[in-house]
């Protein structure tokens, strides 16, 4: 575990160094559109950004866009046909024997967003900064919390459809992380306690929890699983994220507390630790 978390934080200084020395280009990403100009940051405005949470506005990395796909699946376990996305590192071809990290999303956001989030953009930074590669893998769960919902269960589509899809693609599932923002953090902390040792690890964005929920009370479940949590600091779940903290049954391993709002704009300036992260667990 300790050679784990040193090189999550050995990838999360490569990712940053590259940014100081002026490799990667960071551009504003606004809601519903595509990549404008690229506009350089520089290192001390990269840090008033990261500090501050980067306000509303994303800020998504220059960095070209792996193989990445939006597909189709029928999903037995919720009833009906999904969109399913898959992102490999640039220069990794098609992704065949790389390791997975489920991706779970918010309530206000499917797959379908995916690609114009910059998860793609994000993934080849932090392979080209130094991080082990690995791929993204995630389909659409609705509303429904990540929970079974009458014959409707997306946690099950998650745990058997997903990695069945992505052994068909010759990912290597026998190493699976997951991920999650919002309803998807939750999710995803929810994932890791109904099925132990199912993934690696766990890093969560402001996770919709709160004391007494599900989450809470499956804690316990989550001892022996490395997690890193996130969340700014003006955001109103902020107090129920630390209140979990505490009463995880083992110290997160991965995460920070600063300045910023339950937005991408303030989650974008965390993926980059997360991915070192999740990328340290799966090497």
């Amino acid at each position: 575990m300790r050679r784990r978390v040193v090189l999550a934080g050995v990838a999360g200084i490569g990712v940053a160094a590259a940014v100081a020395a002026g490799g990667v280009r960071f551009v504003d990403v606004r809601s519903g559109g595509g990549l404008p100009s690229a506009a350089r940051v520089g290192f001390g405005d990269l840090g008033r950004l990261l500090g501050a949470g980067g306000g509303d506005k994303p800020v998504v990395p220059d960095a070209p866009v792996g193989d990445e796909r939006l597909e189709r699946r029928v999903s037995a376990a919720r009833g009906r046909s999904v969109d399913v996305y898959t992102c490999v590192p640039a220069g990794h071809g098609d992704g065949r024997g790389l390791p997975v990290c489920l991706v779970l999303h918010g309530g206000s956001k499917t797959v379908r967003d995916f690609p114009a989030m910059g998860l793609g953009r994000f993934l080849t930074a932090a392979v080209a900064g130094g991080a082990p590669p690995f791929v993204l893998a995630g389909a659409t769960g609705d509303r429904l919390g990540w929970r079974p919902s009458g014959g409707d269960d997306p946690q099950r589509m998650v745990h058997d459809e997903v990695p069945r899809w992505c052994a068909e693609r010759g990912f290597d599932t026998t190493r699976i992380a997951v991920w999650g923002w919002s309803m998807g953090g939750a999710g995803a902390l929810l994932l890791a306690e109904a099925f132990p040792g199912f993934v690696r690890a766990v890093a969560a964005f402001s996770p919709a929890v709160a004391p007494g929920d599900a989450v809470f009370a499956g804690r316990d479940r989550l001892r022996g699983t490395p997690v890193g949590l996130w969340c700014g600091r003006d955001d109103p779940l902020h107090p129920d994220v630390r209140a979990l903290h505490r009463q995880l049954p083992e110290a997160p391993v991965a995460g920070s507390y600063t300045g910023g709002r339950h937005n991408f704009g303030y989650w974008s300036t965390v993926v980059p630790a997360a991915f070192a992260f999740v990328a340290g667990t799966l090497t």
